[in-house]
């Protein structure tokens, strides 16, 4: 039976591989996805809230892709043509969306604005446009090729050592004929962060965020990270309502600062994302191979582990959106399982039927855009659940449930352009955990979804303003409560942990009620970080960041964090480290 399974695993690829190839002959037009950690998804966020044009951001799936994006956003323009006080659209969100619509000029009408006054080495040299190295941009082909550049300078406290970061790469995108797109993302990193990144790095054999990396010395002597992160994808039309996307990336699932579901927090991963768009609905399948946990270091092939997402979202009015996920992560050896290649929602039921015990969860998000100011949005996980014991409030162990509640407020108090954000997060003990360690939810021994895995309450608010054209202002406040594990005992915080090796009763039985948030050796964490940019010329960025972080675990000395830095950084998010 094992022996037809693989094989059968082995024709589907084979399939799979053949439908690729005639797919992407004669697919349609196609679209690129704008990466996450752009300056975009701030203005997007602004315009879907004052405009209630869902098409903006119908999926909860990042990144967002161009093509849709920018024909909404193309609509709101053509509509401040004839009504410039349109949704109450601020003079800096005009000029944001003229280098929204620059920046994806692939898919945006041709204008002015785009053309540099004084190209680099003349008519013939590079940028010819504002935001490009190299720009072509014809019927037969677009491609765009951009420098990545991240230099950081910094200190902390407490450390005789220098922070740093030197980043330096290449990105890259195109379309073929407008039937085949692609992107590429290069970059060679070294960096020395802060002493308790060292520490989270030197207990998980990880870099957050990041995937194999030198060995060095870590903890409190202050490695240093050295890196490369490489990424890419390809995407292609299948029909008119159906895009495929196959590549080596991060995704990241909801509307939140944080996601229950499925974060960018982790290393990149190998996907096929299949999306389907119809009417009111969007649909998301993604298929995931996923690394196991290991130790890096070495030469030798990495254990792999498998997942599968399926994600709806409806536009129930022009200003409700909500949501249904499913995810179940699975390991095979060798082989991504037959029946989960269905893109089908709930067939796990089905699936259980075979004797399977693989590690799934289920989920229901909504987000309200209110009064042209407001957004609420929420996210509901269901890892496992009896509603005997989740009625009777009793700490069963297994009653494994996430929450996320937030709002949104822009132009806050009548003052443009200046936005504010609340968000709770609570994930009970025991959270994403498994009975063994291949279908955790978890991949390169990093969470897949909340940095802090479960166990814990936070709560964060982020005040964001854009004063000026090319100033950005941003403030993040920052506290968690959680329990973390004691004397060995797994208190159902640590995703790599198995939920049958639970604190035993005096009798010697396992402890099965009683568990609450909180519960193991307690840690109060306050954080941080201003963060001043100043855009140089497009997508060039300097930045002032200033960030403070108190870590207090009962019974033990404070540890204080307050890190000041100044950062260059060309095409590409900032690194950040809020957990």
């Amino acid at each position: 039976m094992q022996v037809y399974r693989k094989r059968l695993s082995q024709i589907m690829q084979y399939l799979f591989l053949s439908s690729f190839v005639f797919i992407c002959f004669f697919s349609e037009a196609q679209t690129t996805y704008i990466p996450l950690g752009s300056k975009e998804y701030n203005l997007l966020d602004r315009l879907e809230i004052k405009t209630r044009l869902n098409g903006l951001t119908t999926s909860g799936v990042k990144p967002y892709p161009r093509r849709t994006v920018v024909q909404s956003a193309e609509i709101i323009d053509s509509i401040l043509q004839s009504n410039p006080n349109y949704a109450n659209i601020t003079p800096r969100d005009k000029e944001n969306m003229l280098h929204f619509f620059m920046d994806n000029s692939e898919w945006s009408k041709p204008r002015d604005f785009y053309k540099s006054r004084k190209p680099v080495f003349g008519s013939r040299g590079i940028y010819q446009t504002k935001d490009n190295l190299l720009e072509v941009n014809n019927n037969d082909l677009f491609l765009s090729v951009n420098p990545v550049v991240y230099f950081t300078a910094g200190k902390e406290n407490n450390n005789d050592k220098f922070l740093y970061q030197n980043t330096r790469g290449i990105a890259t995108r195109g379309m073929i004929s407008r039937r085949l797109g692609f992107n590429l993302y290069f970059t060679d990193n070294q960096e020395r962060d802060p002493l308790y990144v060292n520490d989270w790095i030197a207990q998980h054999m990880a870099v957050p965020g990041a995937g194999n990396y030198k060995t060095t010395a870590y903890g409190t002597s202050g490695g240093v990270a050295d890196y490369f992160d490489a990424r890419g994808s390809v995407t292609w039309n299948v029909a008119k309502y159906v895009d495929m996307q196959f590549g080596y990336d991060k995704n990241f699932i909801g509307n939140g600062y944080r996601s229950l579901y499925l974060s960018d927090f982790s290393n990149n991963a190998t996907f096929l994302k299949i999306n389907t768009k119809i009417w009111k609905f969007n649909y998301e399948n993604l298929f995931f191979e996923l690394y196991d946990k290991h130790n890096p270091s070495g030469e030798y092939v990495f254990p792999r582990k498998y997942a599968r997402i399926n994600y709806l979202n409806i536009n129930a009015s022009k200003w409700l959106n909500v949501g249904v996920f499913e995810s179940v992560v699975f390991g095979r050896q060798n082989h991504f399982d037959i029946q989960y290649m269905i893109p089908v929602m709930f067939i796990r039921p089905a699936e259980s039927n075979l004797g399977s015990g693989d590690n799934s969860m289920v989920g229901f998000d909504a987000k309200a855009n209110l009064a042209g100011k407001f957004q609420l949005y929420s996210q509901i996980l269901f890892d496992e659940l009896l509603l005997k014991n989740f009625a009777s409030n009793n700490g069963w162990w297994a009653n494994k449930q996430g929450y996320q509640f937030g709002i949104k407020y822009i132009d806050a108090f009548n003052v443009q352009n200046l936005d504010l954000q609340a968000e709770i997060n609570i994930v009970r003990p025991y959270t994403y955990q498994h009975y063994d360690t291949v279908s955790n939810y978890a991949h390169y021994n990093q969470p897949l979804a909340h940095p802090l895995g479960a166990n814990f309450k936070e709560f964060i608010g982020i005040v964001k303003w854009q004063p000026m054209e090319k100033l950005y202002i941003q403030l993040t406040g920052m506290h968690y409560m959680q329990g973390l594990d004691s004397a060995g005992i797994n208190f159902g915080s640590n995703p790599f942990e198995l939920y049958t090796i639970r604190p035993l009763l005096p009798g010697g039985a396992t402890q099965e009620y009683g568990f609450h948030i909180g519960d193991g050796l307690k840690v109060n964490t306050n954080i941080v970080q201003g963060v001043i940019s100043y855009e140089l010329r497009e997508n060039m960025f300097i930045d002032l960041t200033g960030f403070y972080r108190n870590y207090k675990v009962e019974n033990a000395d404070a540890q204080n964090t307050t890190t000041v830095s100044l950062s260059l950084r060309w095409n590409i998010g900032r690194r950040e480290f809020m957990f």
